[in-house]
């Protein structure tokens, strides 16, 4: 089984999140993508997140019908901050010893690893699965990780994947670019336009219900 993790804050999620998510089951041949909004992101400070209970219950609407699409709210039940290192672990532990995961980040944050809590044993523990934008450059690891560490990798151009012997690796792949942010649905809101079409119906009726991001 190969399932990819996509966490974020998803505040909220939209069609750029789910179909990212639906062409990396394709790229990747993977049985599904387990959607995980994180509870308190450590690296999302500068403002207030809306509740976990509305955007948990977004993405759920959202993913509904999608049966290769499921829902954790396992960065909800632990205390504190939510670390990826700890959400890997989880399902490590609690599946199967031969469930291989991806963990599925954009090229910002993935650009910045060297930045996240236990980052070098993350990189052992699970494939990374890091969706680059249109005009991306590959200039390889080098640029990211110490050179110590990059040089373990080996490079499959055909494939664009670079090859840990310890058995895990980093794919870069391309996904179809929409230029949705939740930043941008926010602000639509707040200024009372239309965001129809950047996200699901239902996702925009539990919105307008709920009185978010007035």
């Amino acid at each position: 089984m190969k399932w990819g993790l996509f966490g974020g804050t998803f505040d909220p999620v939209h069609f750029g999140h789910l179909r990212a998510a639906q062409e990396l089951i394709e790229l990747l041949h993977l049985d599904r993508v387990v959607f995980i909004p994180a509870a308190l992101p450590p690296h999302k400070t500068a403002r207030v997140i809306t509740p976990f209970e509305h955007r948990s219950q977004m993405v759920r609407l959202a993913i509904a019908g999608n049966d290769q699409f499921s829902f954790s709210d396992v960065e909800n039940l632990r205390l504190g901050k939510s670390y990826s290192i700890d959400t890997v672990r989880y399902f490590l532990d609690s599946r199967d010893k031969s469930l291989e995961l991806f963990f599925i980040t954009g090229q910002d944050a993935f650009d910045a690893i060297t930045t996240w809590r236990e980052w070098e044993k993350l990189l052992s523990l699970c494939h990374f699965a890091v969706m680059t934008r249109p005009g991306y450059d590959n200039k390889g690891l080098t640029h990211i990780l110490p050179a110590e560490l990059a040089a373990r990798f080996v490079y499959d151009e055909q494939n664009e994947i670079y090859k840990d012997p310890q058995g895990c690796s980093v794919y870069f792949r391309k996904t179809t670019f929409l230029d949705i942010s939740s930043s941008d649905i926010r602000e639509r809101i707040q200024e009372g336009q239309s965001i129809r079409y950047l996200m699901p119906d239902n996702v925009i009726r539990y919105i307008a219900s709920t009185g978010l991001y007035k």
